[in-house]
């Protein structure tokens, strides 16, 4: 489990997140909305050890990570994956180059046992012969399905999505949200999204946050927080509303 306890964090004088706290259970979707400078982005990073809080607990497994520096924080983070929002993948890299990364920088493989381990990775993301192809000669979402194989690569625990369909299509969003829920549902793990999408983020999630004005207001199912009367969920929720993602072929996960 991941508790984060009353977590504030200022950037040059500016309070960012104001004491927000939430638990998100082992091998659930967790998926944190709202609106545009809320904190997402910053309490994502937080969980992950990327950015330390000003005050506040983050446990993971029990372990304050906010406490823990150098060998113990790596070891930490090795629970984690993380697929950015951009998909941040290396440009002067090859596909399989990219998600052979983190096997190259943190085990002793051999290099066929490597390069087989990539194959099979991309191919359960639904990208076979992949593996010579630069991130540019691929559209927007196979360059997010290449950023899911690497962050599952090193078959985390937990995985971080940094809006995981932003800049995609509503059809290629689709697609994407459709394989983050088989990938989960087949693997058990903990999933924690942070989305502007809320159709999808409805259709994922098995716990909703609503971050607000620096602070978690609303948290609950998807039920409880579409019928939680506080005027601004109702705001967000209704101004930004999609269709769900179930629509179309399903996608073949994991």
């Amino acid at each position: 489990m991941i508790q984060i306890v009353d977590l504030h964090k200022s950037f040059a004088g500016v309070p960012v997140l104001k004491g927000a706290s939430l638990e998100v259970p082992d091998g659930k979707i967790a998926v944190i909305i709202g609106g545009s400078g809320a904190g997402k982005s910053v309490l994502l990073k937080h969980i992950i050890g990327l950015i330390r809080p000003d005050s506040g607990q983050i446990y993971v497994d029990g372990k304050d990570i906010c406490r823990l520096s150098g060998w113990e924080l790596r070891e930490t983070r090795k629970k984690f994956g993380m697929l950015f929002q951009a998909s941040a993948l290396f440009d002067s890299m090859s596909c399989g180059e990219n998600v052979a990364f983190p096997l190259r920088e943190h085990t002793r493989l051999r290099e066929k046992e490597i390069r087989a381990r990539v194959r099979d990775m991309l191919a359960k993301v639904g990208l076979h012969g992949i593996e010579e192809k630069y991130p540019a000669e691929l559209s927007g979402g196979m360059r997010k399905r290449v950023g899911l194989a690497r962050a599952l690569i090193l078959e985390p625990e937990i995985v971080l999505f940094d809006e995981p369909t932003t800049g995609l299509d509503p059809i290629t969003s689709s697609v994407i949200n459709r394989l983050i829920l088989s990938t989960q549902k087949r693997l058990g793990l903990t999933f924690i999204l942070i989305s502007h999408d809320v159709g999808g983020a409805f259709e994922l999630a098995d716990r909703i946050a609503f971050l607000y004005k620096g602070r978690i207001v609303v948290e609950g199912t998807p039920q409880e927080v579409r019928g939680n009367p506080d005027p601004a969920v109702q705001q967000f929720i209704s101004g930004s509303a999609e269709g769900p993602i179930t629509s179309g072929q399903p996608e073949e996960g994991l």
